[in-house]
């Protein structure tokens, strides 16, 4: 099958290598030249430009986004929806929230062309390992696609599936990644209290393995926690700085307004605020009522 690529990030390069070697024409388009090179080295055809990209594919055609969410997505999207034709399918494979993807997919419905959302899972591992793909949008589109997703999925069956109507495919992923904050940050919890437990002085690395296989809460997530321990135990290299994507925080949002109690991941969204405080005022400040009402000790700046 014949596809078009936009973005050739991480995930947008190792995708198109694994559709190159199932067999599939892929046609690359990025905006930075380099990785279109790459991508050629390995069978693509590059492009100069999206109206490029566009002649080149054969109609009905099928481009895939693989850009950052937001802004990015929109105008991609909205150029896009210039150059393509009715009969046409676009696929936006990034984390689009998916309020944006069905007002999208309602505005390039009115020009014929289809928007399928695929919320997709895999990062770097996805080109040996195949990617995870929650897919939403028209059913006839879907099933145009699904050589597609049968040579990125882990396997023809496994690892991928449609959910849903436009958006789904996004809300799904969206829900995923919440599920994925609370994940980790119980286990960064877990591997924090044995670390200070010095009485025992515990191989955390070791632990890590021990739990990989047969335990409960053997998990790909506790895999890699298994290998980043055993390049540097103390993770003395890494800041304790934790980004987020915005997907947890969408999902928290979407529980409130549907009256879901979701503390878990509620929580584990507001721990990765704590991590970008190097002074929480916040706590200096329950320090100070401490010692007010307790006359309990302050440690002052300096303080050992």
């Amino acid at each position: 099958m014949q596809i078009g690529m936009v973005g050739l990030g991480k995930m947008g390069g190792n995708m198109t290598s694994r559709l190159l070697k199932g067999g599939h024409t892929v046609v690359v388009f990025n905006r930075s030249k380099d990785p279109i090179k790459k991508a050629v080295s390995e069978g693509a055809e590059g492009a100069e430009s999206l109206q490029d990209l566009v002649s080149k594919l054969q109609a009905p055609r099928v481009v895939w986004s693989m850009v950052p969410a937001g802004d990015s997505t929109g105008s991609l999207l909205h150029e896009l929806g210039v150059l393509l034709s009715d009969g046409d399918t676009l696929v936006d494979g990034g984390n689009s929230n998916y309020k944006d993807t069905k007002r999208r997919a309602a505005e390039l419905k009115t020009k014929g062309i289809s928007l399928v959302d695929v919320g997709t899972s895999g990062g770097i591992w996805g080109l040996a390992e195949g990617y995870s793909m929650m897919v939403g949008g028209e059913v006839s589109a879907v099933k145009r696609l699904q050589p597609v997703f049968e040579t990125l999925a882990p396997g023809e069956s496994k690892g991928w599936g449609y959910v849903g109507s436009s958006g789904a495919g996004h809300f799904v992923k969206m829900v995923h990644n919440g599920i994925e904050y609370g994940l980790m940050q119980a286990y960064a919890e877990g591997f924090e209290i044995m670390k200070a437990k010095e009485e025992y002085d515990l191989d955390l690395h070791s632990i890590a393995e021990i739990w990989r296989y047969g335990s409960v809460v053997r998990s790909w997530l506790l895999d890699l926690t298994a290998e980043a321990l055993d390049e540097d135990a103390d993770l003395s290299a890494v800041k304790d700085w934790v980004a987020d994507s915005g997907e947890g925080r969408w999902t928290v949002a979407e529980a409130i307004e549907l009256d879901i109690p979701a503390p878990v991941i509620t929580l584990s969204l507001l721990m990765r605020f704590v991590s970008r405080q190097d002074e929480r005022y916040s706590a200096k400040l329950l320090a100070a009522m401490r010692n007010q009402f307790g006359g309990h000790a302050i440690k002052r700046e300096g303080d050992s």
